[in-house]
């Protein structure tokens, strides 16, 4: 039978790559106790046969596991599947986290540039016409912010590739609130709706109805939505002007908008449904 290669505790320390401290305080905790030790030095030996114990401490602790559960998780003597099984949770909430985060960086971003460019309104140009009721998949919902609109969209093209019916362009969002705030925090009472060629039959979440035509108010945004709401006030200040009101839901039609394009170049056409005052 092999005999057990014997380590000095800093060797075994560095074998491991964990330092000396680390190792006294797994042995005080009761996780990874010395394979020996002098009782007239009390210096610490470890064997290498040690070494996948230590390597599942720092495995299960890299996953934000306690003290407490590691010493009840080693017990349990986990397989390599479990511990790969919770790597790979841990893995996709980090990257999570990650995108939430980038997601926060590049709208703090935005807004460093829509402060900067305060007082800078651009010119827009509002006209009124007619616009021709519009059969539509849409499917509503409370989002926190508008820009957050993405897995509607894809819950709708996933329910148009089930009918194997290709959704006509562009797609839109109708606005049924502004920003309130609920008991879960802000929210935004939005719609998004891909044009259809023909009537489906719709289920639970997809709706299919037509939307109705008439006299809208409309405007075209060129860059990010951050600053869609300069397109807003123009419009707002066009209906004050012009004796006209809202009488419906705020629409804004992507003309030009396409996953991984540079978001400064999107183009918007906002639609406001009017009548005279």
């Amino acid at each position: 039978m092999r005999e057990p290669t014997i380590l000095k505790i800093g060797e075994f320390a560095r074998v491991g790559q964990v330092s000396i401290a680390t190792l006294r305080y797994y042995d005080q905790y009761g996780l990874l106790k010395p394979n020996a030790l002098d009782p007239d030095t009390g210096y610490r030996y470890y064997s290498l046969d040690q070494l996948p114990r230590l390597n599942r401490i720092l495995a299960l602790k890299e996953l934000d596991f306690p003290l407490e559960q590691i010493a009840r998780l080693l017990e349990e003597d986990l397989s390599l599947e479990q511990l790969r099984g919770m790597f790979t949770l841990k893995q996709a909430q980090t990257q999570q986290l990650i995108n939430t985060e980038q997601a926060r960086l590049t709208r703090l971003a935005a807004r460093i540039r829509q402060i900067e460019q305060e007082g800078k309104m651009p010119a827009y140009d509002v006209i009124l016409k007619q616009v021709n009721p519009l059969l539509v998949a849409s499917i509503r919902d409370r989002i926190p912010i508008i820009s957050e609109q993405g897995h509607l969209y894809e819950t709708l093209s996933a329910y148009l590739d089930q009918q194997g019916v290709q959704g006509s362009q562009p797609d839109l969002s109708l606005l049924h609130s502004r920003h309130e705030l609920h008991d879960e925090g802000m929210s935004i009472d939005v719609e998004v709706a891909i044009p259809l060629p023909t009537a489906l039959p719709g289920n639970e979440q997809i709706r299919i109805r037509t939307l109705p035509g008439g006299l809208m108010a409309c405007t075209v945004h060129t860059g990010e939505d951050l600053f869609l709401g300069r397109a807003y006030v123009a419009l707002y200040r066009w209906m004050t002007d012009n004796g006209y009101r809202l009488i419906g839901p705020p629409r804004q039609v992507h003309l030009r908008r396409a996953e991984g394009m540079d978001p400064s170049q999107y183009v918007t056409e906002m639609q406001f449904p009017v009548a005279k005052k």
